[in-house]
């Protein structure tokens, strides 16, 4: 017979063990709970950040041997701090762009950056057959990354697209924009638009102006101080015209209420445009100055020559459209005053564009035919070439669309986009 073993008593864990054992399980909830709670936190303190870098998205590839860089698409979620921007009294240096831009998107965790941009460009305006406004725009730099930036802040402020040179912010002319540091540093491209459009047809772009005796003045950008006005930076105040601006009439009453600080210690003038066919050029010069004088940056005044100048009357005629045109050349009356024509920058481009548009009256076919004038001042093929034309813009203001071309690459339908502010639609057209 087998003999039945009595089951063996199980003795209890020792009182200790317990203890320890919910000790450890308590400090695991406790961990786990802190950390969902910085999850919830750090998405809830950038949530339109997180959104915004994701969005970010290459739409070309760079061609180093076409001194092409690589195109970008970034969709802004939020309002990027702007608003507090303004309220809090702008800038008057790019340090201080910096600083509010680390500040507000970073929190001060990581740094970002503005860059020096060496800008060239031409612009024009136009009408088709059928009477659309349109503003052309060609942006000539170096081999450099661009980002389509598209912004929709809501709050009273205005859809827009707009370009970015992304060197502007501090990315690699040479490399692609990889990484998530990189991606976040890029979040500044908001305040560093060179031409863009908002939806109500308001058009603007940014130009080099070449002021001042370069070997005399140590620094030849705009430095406005009136105490009574807030200050502002040159690629900021494009971006409040594109956020805020519903006419040309009401984006020179805001830029009248700020001090111009122009941007990497050189100096710009603009260029605003909307839907009536009313255009604008500004430009910030000394009263009575003229270009072997200027080199006062604090001493500027802002000259708003509008396209109802009497100075158009003579080169347009009778013609219906009136139309208007910039490069980097100063049309303030007397400003050249004694200077060789061989040194006022941009005045052949200038009087390029002048002539084909006076040849129509102004007068275009359709958006094709203002981005072959703005082919024909291109970099790389004007005077012999040797420059670059990163891009090329025919914003119709009108219907609130914009034709896009990279590097040149006229007819291309790969380097060609399209983009409009009523559907949000951004497209290749090949």
């Amino acid at each position: 017979m087998e003999e039945t073993l009595a089951p063996q008593e199980i003795q209890p864990a020792p009182k200790k063990r317990r203890l320890w054992l919910r000790i450890l399980i308590i400090a695991l909830a406790a961990i786990l709970a802190i950390v969902a709670a910085l999850g919830i936190t750090f998405v809830a303190v950038w949530n339109d950040e997180i959104s915004t870098v994701s969005s970010f998205t290459k739409l070309r590839d760079r061609n180093d041997e076409n001194k092409e860089g690589a195109v970008y698409r970034m969709d802004v979620k939020g309002g990027f701090y702007f608003d507090a921007f303004l309220k809090n009294g702008g800038a008057k240096s790019d340090k201080e762009l910096i600083n509010f831009i680390t500040g507000n998107i970073t929190k001060g965790l990581i740094d970002m950056t503005i860059s020096e941009s060496d800008i060239a460009c031409s612009s024009f305006t136009a009408s088709t057959a059928d009477g659309k406004r349109l503003f052309g725009r060609n942006y000539d730099f170096d081999k450099t990354n661009v980002c389509i930036t598209l912004c929709n802040p809501g709050g009273g402020r205005y859809k827009s697209f707009s370009t970015v040179d992304l060197n502007y912010v501090g990315m690699d002319i040479d490399k692609d924009v990889e990484g998530l540091m990189n991606k976040i540093t890029c979040l500044a491209a908001p305040f560093a638009p060179l031409d863009g459009i908002n939806e109500k047809g308001v058009s603007c772009g940014i130009y080099m102006s070449y002021q001042g005796n370069l070997e005399e003045a140590n620094a030849v950008a705009t430095n406005q101080n009136d105490p009574a006005k807030k200050d502002i930076t040159s690629t900021t105040m494009l971006r409040m015209v594109l956020d805020y601006a519903d006419s040309v009439d009401k984006a020179v009453e805001l830029i009248q209420s700020y001090n111009l600080h122009d941007s990497a210690n050189t100096s710009f003038h603009y260029m605003i445009a909307d839907a009536t066919g009313k255009s604008a050029i500004l430009e910030w010069v000394p009263e009575n100055g003229t270009d072997a004088t200027d080199n006062d940056g604090a001493a500027r005044k802002l000259n708003v020559i509008y396209n109802t100048d009497p100075r158009y009357n003579e080169i347009r005629g009778n013609a219906e459209v009136q139309y208007q045109w910039i490069t980097n050349f100063i049309i303030s009356d007397g400003y050249y005053d004694g200077v060789d024509e061989s040194e006022m920058a941009g005045l052949d481009r200038y009087n390029h564009i002048q002539s084909r548009l006076q040849a129509t009256d102004g007068v275009v076919e359709n958006e094709q035919a203002a981005m072959q004038i703005l082919k024909e001042v291109g970099r790389r093929t004007w005077n012999g070439g040797g420059g670059v034309t990163v891009h090329s813009v025919v914003y119709n203001l009108t219907d609130k669309t914009a034709l896009w071309v990279a590097n040149e690459n006229f007819g291309d339908k790969t380097a060609t986009y399209s983009y409009s502010l009523e559907t949000g639609e951004l497209k290749q057209v090949g």
